[in-house]
């Protein structure tokens, strides 16, 4: 698969990169129950995988061909670092890499990288190049794309897009907020139709994808509507949902009164929820319970266990497991009295 993002149709939707949240577990699950169009992974550091750290990392990067197209985000501030990675993780199999030139976190700011990107566009344009010739060394020929906000303190549209916008990328993704709001702020989709229209004003080819505030397919449509974008991300929507996604009336399972994925009036039921939280469980257990802590699983579970009768002391069990067995018998025993 040379270049996936030519291929999607238009609106295309996205899972969000999100730390200690889309590892290779709840990939696994999203994939099986609401596949999107395109998926992420957790963002990795470059400079770890260019180090005697890649050991540890490189089980952020562990997938299935189910997750294909899958996308690896990538984080560094270093040229020669990212170059290294990208030639590894192109080599590993990923449809695609992308640079994380948006996130807000004060540890990787402090390594001048993700939204620090934005106050030095020369070393930006150098990160991107590094990229390019790390999938030319792994002898690939995988899109590049970055995902950004729409500015740092202020908005920066006006110089910061168009420079990434003629960096050649096959994607750019617009996170509608600044860094400085973080999510404080509702996310503002004219600046999405901004870059729509300064893409087009340029005439190259990116894909642009809107970020920020989409809680289901119905409101993204909506969007990329609205401003003209060619793929949505959604990343908090997804948390205690794997079905969000889904748009297979056939693969769902019994519904109760709600809400679900594809703007449907109906829920999944709390049994097959818990059943599915105790399946993630599990297979986080399985795959990543050597490399990662348990606790990692107790935001699902407060995601999972939500809005119905009996969750608040349901959750609270769920807070003192250690294990995928504890989690069974706690979820197990709460189905016999329901």
């Amino acid at each position: 698969m040379k270049n996936f993002w030519e291929k999607l149709s238009k609106p295309f939707f996205c899972l969000a990169p999100m730390a200690d949240v889309t590892d290779v577990a709840f990939r696994s699950i999203i994939a099986k129950y609401g596949k999107p169009d395109v998926m992420w992974t957790e963002f990795v550091s470059a400079d770890g995988l260019a180090s005697k750290g890649r050991e540890v990392l490189k089980n952020n990067l562990l997938f299935s061909k189910k997750e294909r197209p899958i996308v690896a985000q990538l984080f560094s501030a270093h040229p020669k670092e990212m170059r290294i990675a990208s030639k590894y993780v192109a080599e590993l199999g990923f449809d695609g890499i992308d640079i994380n030139m948006g996130c807000p976190d004060k540890a990787i700011e402090k390594q001048g990288a993700g939204a620090s990107m934005m106050k030095d566009i020369k070393k930006a344009g150098e990160i991107i190049q590094a990229v390019k010739d790390g999938i030319k060394d792994a002898g690939k020929k995988i899109p590049v794309s970055v995902k950004t906000r729409i500015g740092y303190n202020k908005n920066q549209i006006n110089e910061w897009i168009p420079f990434l916008l003629s960096q050649d990328l096959d994607a750019l993704t617009i996170h509608a907020r600044t860094r400085k709001e973080m999510s404080d702020v509702p996310a503002r989709w004219e600046h999405v139709k901004e870059v729509v229209e300064i893409r087009n004003k340029m005439g190259v080819r990116t894909k642009i994808i809107g970020n920020g505030d989409v809680k289901d397919l119905e409101q993204g449509r909506k969007l990329a509507k609205e401003t003209g974008c060619d793929g949505v991300m959604i990343g908090r929507g997804i948390f205690g949902n794997p079905w969000l996604f889904n748009t297979d009336p056939s693969l769902r399972p019994p519904l109760t009164k709600g809400r679900v994925g594809e703007g449907s009036s109906k829920e999944i039921s709390v049994s097959q929820k818990l059943k599915v939280m105790l399946e993630h469980t599990k297979l986080f257990e399985k795959l990543l319970g050597k490399h990662k802590n348990f606790a990692v699983m107790k935001k699902h579970f407060k995601a999972y266990v939500n809005g119905f009768e009996g969750a608040k002391e349901l959750r609270v069990e769920l807070m003192d497991t250690k294990n995928a067995k504890e989690v069974e018998k706690i979820v197990k025993e709460f189905l016999k009295k329901k």
